[in-house]
């Protein structure tokens, strides 16, 4: 069941009432961001990397501690080219179902295995996003208090219902605007189309004049736009 006319109104409703997740970007600014969740893909991640290297362009990857293990040499390779990387949990389960003590546990051990393959501290890797976009306001409590970054959406193309190429780059084009936060899947579901879709949708989003950035810098651009509207409500 395709639910992708659904995800801008969801975005619209949720992005207020939970500000302390990074939706978006700067929306005076064509910064944007690609993001991959579900991987690393020992095929569909290294078809991305070409493409995305052949355009010079950094993303973000969000990954599921379970696919790091099993392919931590292209982990490495992908951090090692300066992509972006979060944590999705070790397994794909919905955060909302899972103990706190489970939860924590899932996300350390992700932590701990993408420090091992990237040969990085594992407090260094603080972004988190939840599978299947599910969660709580206890959820994001816990999120905070535990020093991760809870790290959401605003264009979901719904990609791993693999409706075509073509359908998933036209709901990206007709959703994208300033500072945009997209979600694609390099994993089992959805990854089969990954590196294709990709190469159809960079082009036209930076013939439109974007350009591409990392979640990273979304929060950089986030604390800072949150400092000057601090400093001028303090005048």
């Amino acid at each position: 069941m395709q639910l992708a006319p659904l995800y801008p109104i969801l975005y619209r409703i949720l992005q207020p009432s939970f500000p302390s997740c990074l939706w978006f970007g700067d929306r005076n600014s064509p910064a944007i961001a690609l993001t991959f969740d579900d991987g690393p893909h020992p095929q569909y991640t290294r078809e991305l990397l070409q493409v995305l290297d052949g355009y010079g362009i950094k993303a973000s990857f969000f990954w599921l501690g379970a696919c790091v293990s099993r392919t931590p040499t292209l982990a490495r390779e992908v951090y090692q080219r300066g992509h972006g990387i979060g944590l999705h949990g070790y397994n794909h389960y919905s955060f909302p179902f899972l103990k706190p003590t489970v939860l924590r546990q899932s996300l350390l051990r992700t932590q701990e295995v993408i420090a091992q393959a990237c040969q990085i501290d594992p407090v260094t890797v603080r972004d988190v996003r939840p599978p299947n976009g599910l969660f709580t306001p206890r959820t994001l409590s816990l999120l905070h208090e535990w020093n991760y970054r809870p790290v959401m959406w605003s264009v979901v193309p719904e990609d791993w219902e693999r409706p075509g190429v073509t359908v998933v780059t036209q709901r990206v084009l007709k959703q994208v605007q300033n500072g945009s936060l997209i979600v694609l899947h390099d994993g089992y579901h959805g990854g089969q189309d990954v590196a294709q879709t990709a190469e159809r949708l960079i082009p036209q989003l930076l013939q439109q004049g974007y350009h591409f950035v990392t979640v990273d810098y979304l929060w950089q651009l986030a604390r800072r736009n949150f400092a000057t509207h601090q400093g001028k409500v303090s005048e």
